[in-house]
């Protein structure tokens, strides 16, 4: 297919159905694992005219518009957003946040203005809905500055009235712009207009508090929270467990067993920590029993853990165990970055493990997008792992079995 939409696709698969559908479950466990963006575009197609709830329609279409975001198709997926204000739905204001959002998610906040200024033209009524959407588009696309602008702007412009989540946006973008000060004032304000303060709005402040190094601050808004009576959540402890996991690891379980006699469950974020912690420390058998562990915790490791484990067993050469780390993150789809791998294959190859090394390779092109596969091609040709066309098709299927099992 080719490397760009068609105006006329595009129209295809916003007025008529599919002739081929899949089930919402099938499709959504497919699109997690599709990285090419065609084919992504494919399976959308198939389920697009048959979602019931816009929470549905948002998640197969933020999918799409990110496995195109990482092939840099940005016109495509303007194409592709604009084809859905042809769609009758466009009126209610669920839908075409999903617009929004998923312009945001490209990073495309130009377009997701364009979008909310078009709600007069479109008929769609404005809410909070909306106005939400637009600013986590806003620091979404990383404009953190200009969310306190629109913030002040729209309210009066539209007759939006701005909610604890609009609030919480704000307090969000101060923190991620360095200004936690910002955030305080922000936070006060909300007080005295009697808005209620969640915890992930206290959260966002401790942690940009940590981060800039106050932690005597931060454990000071974390005790007016726990004073003002707001349910203290996991994500919470993770915070803290995130500024103490580079020290001792004693430090880090003790806050999980804390965690756990809060009557929270630590998840998998929290145990990341821990295992990072036993992994800085040169403890390597401790910190496999962690993601050993995992499973009896009833957690599911994710990207950050095969990525970390795969690194910290490859700087200590144990190159095996970290291409079986390897194998099963193919098997659960969370196969880390081009760095983490890269340092995995030279390992290989340096142990003389080319049979590995090839069916990562293998494995790797079948998983990541074109763009990505350039950096992949030039390091197999830097590692003589570059085959002919011809002496690729005669290498055993076992190779790519081997890495996906």
């Amino acid at each position: 297919m080719s490397s760009s939409i068609s105006l006329r696709h595009l129209r295809h698969l916003s007025t008529t159905t599919a002739k081929s559908t899949l089930s919402i479950s099938k499709a959504k466990s497919k699109l997690r694992t599709e990285y090419d963006p065609d084919k992504a575009l494919q399976i959308y197609s198939s389920v697009s005219q048959h979602y019931s709830s816009p929470t549905l329609s948002r998640y197969a279409q933020d999918l799409t518009v990110r496995r195109l975001a990482k092939s840099h198709r940005f016109a495509d997926i303007e194409s592709f957003i604009e084809s859905h204000k042809n769609d009758p739905k466009i009126t209610q204001e669920p839908f075409l946040s999903t617009l929004i959002r998923s312009y945001g998610r490209a990073g495309m906040f130009d377009q997701a203005l364009r979008t909310f200024d078009q709600m007069d033209q479109l008929g769609t009524p404005r809410t909070a809905i909306s106005f939400n959407t637009l600013l986590s588009a806003c620091n979404d696309s990383k404009h953190f500055d200009r969310v306190p602008q629109l913030f002040d702007e729209i309210p009066s412009k539209h007759g939006v009235s701005p909610d604890k989540v609009s609030y919480g946006i704000l307090i969000k973008s101060y923190c991620a712009a360095d200004k936690p000060d910002k955030a305080m004032e922000t936070l006060r304000l909300m007080e005295e207009k009697g808005i209620e303060i969640t915890a992930v709005t206290f959260t966002t402040i401790f942690n940009a508090l940590y981060k800039k190094g106050n932690g005597e601050e931060a454990e000071k808004l974390w005790d007016e929270m726990v004073k003002k009576g707001v349910a203290v959540d996991a994500a919470a402890y993770n915070v803290k467990i995130m500024y103490v996991h580079g020290g001792s690891a004693g430090n880090v379980q003790a806050l999980i067993e804390e965690m756990a006699n809060a009557g929270l469950k630590p998840d998998t974020i929290s145990y990341n920590y821990l295992m990072t912690c036993y992994c800085r420390n040169g403890m390597m058998e401790e910190a496999f029993k962690v993601y050993e562990g995992l499973e009896g915790n009833a957690c599911n490791p994710n990207a950050a853990t095969f990525r970390t484990l795969i690194f910290y067993l490859c700087k200590s050469e144990d190159y095996d165990k970290a291409y079986e780390v390897f194998k099963r993150s193919v098997e659960v789809h969370k196969i880390p970055d081009f760095n983490t791998m890269k340092y995995l294959v030279e390992g290989l190859v340096k142990k003389k493990k080319m049979k590995e090394a090839k069916g990562l390779i293998r494995t790797i092109k079948k998983k990541f997008p074109p763009n990505v596969l350039v950096a992949w091609k030039k390091l197999e040709q830097g590692l003589g792992l570059a085959s002919s066309d011809t002496d690729a098709s005669s290498v055993a299927d076992e190779e790519a079995k081997e890495a996906t099992t």
